[in-house]
Formats: C-alpha cells, sequence, structure tokens
C-alpha cells in the first residue's frame, strides 16, 4: 500500500467530522488525492448496517415474486419480523435490538467490507484516505462502553482490518456533556440516547487507548473553537507525517 490512512475518532458531538473535512480540503489545495469516508456507512452494504445499528431501522418483507433484484439493489437485504406464534409475549425492551455482541459483529461487518472496497483499494492506489471512525471506535463503545472482553475486541479488529491499520489518528477529547449539548439532530441514535455512565466509559476508553498507543494517536482537546482544533490537527500532521504538508 502506497497510500496514507488518517482517522478520527472521539466521543458523540467532538466536532471530529467537521475536522476531517477541513483536513481534507487542505490537503487536496497541495494536489493530495483525497478519499474521505465514515464506519459504519462507507459502502452500500455499510449503509443499510448503519440503519439497523444507529436507529434499528428495519425494511418490510420484500415482494421478490413481482419485482426481480436489480443492478443497485441494496446489499442489505430487506429484514422482515418473524412470524409471532399466538400468545408470545412482547420483547423486553433490552432486546429490542441488537445485544452488545450481536452489535459489534455488525460493526465488524461493516469494517471488513469497508476495508476491502473502499480503505485498501483507496490506498493501494496512492490516495490519502481520511475516516470518520474505526478501529478505536469499536474498542471504545463496545469494549469500554458495552463492557465486552477487550481481549476479544482486539482480536476481532484485527481479522476484520486484515493488516489496514491507520497511520495516524487523532482522538477529539471533550467533556461528555458539552459534547451531548453539541448533537441537535433530527434523530437521536442509540448511542446518544445512551446513560452518561456510558459515555464516561467510552471517553475513557478513547483516553486509554491515546495513552497506549501516542506513536500513532494524537489527542486533542475538542473544547476550543473549530480553528483552534483545526490548527492542532494540522501540527499533528505536520509532525507525524511531514510530506503532506
Amino acid at each position: 500500500m502506497s497510500g496514507v490512512f488518517i482517522t478520527f475518532e472521539g466521543g458523540e458531538g467532538c466536532g471530529k467530522t467537521t475536522q476531517l473535512k477541513l483536513l481534507a480540503d487542505v490537503l487536496r489545495e497541495r494536489g493530495h488525492d483525497v478519499v474521505t469516508t465514515r464506519e459504519p456507512g462507507g459502502t452500500p452494504l455499510g449503509s443499510g448496517l448503519r440503519e439497523l445499528l444507529l436507529y434499528n431501522k428495519r425494511r418490510g418483507r420484500p415482494r421478490v415474486e413481482a419485482c426481480p433484484p436489480q443492478d443497485d439493489a441494496p446489499l442489505l437485504p430487506a429484514f422482515a419480523e418473524p412470524d409471532k406464534p399466538s400468545g408470545s409475549p412482547e420483547p423486553a425492551a433490552s432486546t429490542a435490538g441488537p445485544v452488545p455482541q450481536a452489535e459489534m459483529l455488525l460493526m465488524l461487518a461493516d469494517r471488513t467490507q469497508h476495508v476491502h472496497a473502499v480503505i485498501r483499494p483507496g490506498l493501494d492506489a496512492g490516495r490519502i484516505v481520511l475516516c470518520d471512525r474505526f478501529v478505536d471506535s469499536t474498542s471504545a463503545y463496545q469494549g469500554y462502553g458495552r463492557e465486552i472482553d477487550l481481549k476479544i475486541v482486539a482480536e476481532f479488529n484485527a481479522f476484520a482490518c486484515g493488516g489496514c491499520w491507520p497511520a495516524l489518528t487523532f482522538v477529539l477529547d471533550l467533556p461528555i456533556k458539552d459534547g451531548l449539548a453539541r448533537r441537535k439532530y433530527e434523530r437521536k441514535d442509540v448511542f446518544q440516547a445512551e446513560s452518561l455512565a456510558f459515555h464516561e466509559r467510552v471517553r475513557e476508553g478513547f483516553l486509554a487507548i491515546a495513552r497506549a498507543e501516542p506513536e500513532r494517536v494524537c489527542l486533542i482537546d475538542a473544547a476550543q473553537d473549530i480553528e483552534a482544533v483545526h490548527a492542532a490537527v494540522l501540527a499533528g500532521v505536520r509532525k507525524r507525517l511531514p510530506a503532506l504538508l
């Protein structure tokens, strides 16, 4: 692989998506071929998984007999509720969405497809690939947040990445209440709806990753204004990947 892989990580409302776009603009101005992508949702399959994971949204039963599959049909097939035996109790609220282990495996399915379809081809073509969330989000959200064994998370992350690892990762750190207050979306996803204790565990996860891998991870105070954070991102690139700037 001849390209450069950079990821942006952090908790809710930290501003990583904005900072990724700002860095992409700077790199393109300097003549670099840049790919911007995200997880989950960087592929057609991932888009369907994103809806399922973040919003628990499922499509109705497809009518395949009347409408044969098209070339542009969604790669994630329609989900239909199974026929429920008469008298069956309603599922508990806690089991309405994926359990933590299933959530992690769906995230990893998204990543595996993403690496093979977008990230690795971009790097092989010599492009700079900027990704909004990657392996560290799985460690922080499913490992620390959902409290899945970190060794298991690391093993599955390595399998999903297939050796495709970021050269540089920016972790944008922000107090939990400040980050949640910034999020003003029409739809609240499953993570935004989680408890403060969950988000504190996630934040500690990102900080632990930054402490453990200082050569790869650049920790930035995201409580600053957008321009100051952008300046810190550029400084991190100049220090760790000077050839890019």
